[in-house]
């Protein structure tokens, strides 16, 4: 449902639809991260937030934090796990850890030009930012 919702919203707010989707997929990540690994917040939720601001897309998972911080694991073809933030590391353009009042936040960040303005920009691997978020527009627990 929230990768739904987030794709449709980036999808209206004129983002280019494989950019949409890689951003569903890394809030998707970071969900599915949050449920397996970390405690929920003081609520008893985890919160999602997104924005765009200009060509920024900003995404955010809060829960209540882990007994490890969390990384980029180093998962072999055999691995059943520990994919998600390389995956989370491959289509962003770049993410961090942010820990605050009792809570742990996973962001990420992707470029992402107007439709409208006619130039396409890839996703660009290999490029790299590391602004934090700020400023979450839309949540969802």
């Amino acid at each position: 449902m929230v990768r739904r919702r987030l794709a449709e919203e980036l999808l209206e707010s004129g983002v280019y639809e494989d950019i949409a989707d890689d951003a569903a997929v890394i809030v998707s990540e970071l969900i599915s991260n949050a449920l397996r690994h970390a405690r929920p917040l003081p609520s008893g939720d985890i919160r999602v937030a997104w924005t765009r601001q200009g060509d920024l897309i900003q995404l955010a998972v809060s829960d209540g934090g882990a007994m490890t911080e969390p990384r980029r694991a180093r998962a072999t073809l055999s691995s059943l796990g520990g994919r998600g933030l390389g995956i989370v590391e491959t289509l962003a353009d770049g993410w961090g850890v942010l820990h605050e009042d009792g809570g742990t936040t996973v962001w990420a960040t992707l470029h992402s030009p107007h439709r409208s303005n006619g130039s396409h920009a890839s996703n660009g691997l290999g490029s790299s930012s590391a602004e934090t978020p700020q400023g979450m527009l839309k949540q969802t627990h």
